[in-house]
């Protein structure tokens, strides 16, 4: 008799070329993720190549009930990490059956800008550090942590081992491995400051794809989250008090920033970015409030600025960088005042968006932006 894990783990490849994709989009809070399989005939590699498919908008809160349908565009393919062979993800994203984007389609218009030509010229770099938090599954409390309780003070935690400093490790290796499994260029990982927290990174990234391979690597995590019995957290400050939040810091420069004199391109970007300020936090989404304190290494929600190796700055220039610019002119700054970064609605020049802070003519709003 064939146990659950054995059916699971069944090697298509061996007996069919039918292959199966899994339809990812993001519904319609903005912040939670979807996701339907189909049969294909046999392997894709090109997004072009596969069917559009639809849909019930009614039910993600993206479409009324009397005309619910919402049609899928696939625009980006992964290896899938858990059924292997030639099994695939592919994000998406949504359209009426008219073919106009839905208003919570973020990723139509950002894909606009990112192609335009003076864009592509300036192939724009972008490196995401997405912090998250696992909480424990029926009390939302983070694992690790006594429930009702809190364990010792932060300190030890960041980037810590061992069994009373580090929790959900096996989880965060899985994931690690998956992403590159599938073909996400995630950089790397470490444990944050709170105890149960945890970040990875993706990138460097050009353009539009850094918003895609973020999104599905997001998703990958809760799949996993899904498999271990533990609930993921993107809130950016699920424990009140003296605990650090949760951020995306968003690493951004183009060719210009990276050219001899680009730190002058750099600090004009900065400039322009100040002028806005209050208009960038309106839209980096909700919660921010509870986080951007000016203590926990942030900056208070009401201030702009940026430092070198300054940690309650807007924007943070590495001291290694300042270097470089001194010899290159060259630099890539860290921003700070947007959690749960996602490049997917550009609204000025080479920047992604909703959820994300840019440096140079962009704007990345904070609530996770729906493809």
């Amino acid at each position: 008799m064939a146990l659950l894990s054995d059916l699971i783990n069944l090697n298509l490849s061996e007996t069919t070329e039918k292959v199966i994709a899994e339809y990812i989009w993001v519904g319609g809070s903005g912040m939670d993720l979807r996701s339907k399989a189909r049969t294909l005939s046999g392997p894709v590699s090109d997004p072009a190549k596969l069917p559009k498919w639809n849909y019930d908008g009614s039910s993600t809160g993206q479409a009324p009930g009397e005309d619910s349908e919402v049609i899928l565009y696939p625009q980006a393919i992964f290896k899938d990490p858990f059924r292997r062979g030639n099994n695939i993800l592919v994000m998406c994203d949504t359209y009426t059956p008219a073919g106009e984007p839905i208003p919570t389609n973020k990723r139509y218009n950002a894909a606009k800008i990112f192609s335009h030509p003076d864009v592509a010229a300036e192939v724009p770099w972008y490196g995401i550090e997405q912090e998250y938090t696992l909480l424990q599954k029926e009390v939302k409390w983070p694992i690790g942590w006594p429930v009702g309780g809190f364990p010792g003070p932060q300190g030890p935690y960041y980037c810590g081992i061992g069994a009373d400093k580090a929790w959900g490790r096996d989880i965060v290796d899985a994931h690690y491995k998956a992403c590159l499994y599938a073909g996400i260029n995630i950089s790397g990982i470490n444990g944050e400051v709170m105890p149960g927290q945890w970040e990875y990174q993706v990138g460097p990234s050009v353009g539009i794809s850094a918003g895609d391979e973020l999104w599905v690597s997001r998703y990958i995590l809760e799949r996993i989250t899904e498999i271990a019995g533990v609930v993921l957290s993107f809130d950016p400050k699920p424990i009140q008090g003296d605990w650090n939040g949760a951020g995306a810091h968003t690493n951004y420069s183009t060719k210009s920033m990276r050219n001899d004199g680009g730190f002058e391109v750099i600090k004009k970007a900065i400039e322009k970015l100040g002028l806005r300020h209050k208009e960038h936090i309106a839209a980096y989404g909700e919660g921010n409030e509870r986080r951007l304190t000016g203590r926990h290494e942030t900056a208070d929600i009401n201030t702009f600025l940026w430092g070198v190796a300054n940690r309650g700055a807007s924007i943070r220039v590495g001291r290694d960088t300042e270097k470089a610019c001194f010899k290159h002119g060259s630099l890539c700054g860290h921003l700070h005042d947007c959690r749960n970064y996602h490049p997917l609605e550009t609204i000025r020049h080479p920047s992604p968006s909703q959820q994300a802070c840019g440096i140079v003519l962009l704007e990345f709003p904070e609530k996770i932006v729906s493809p």
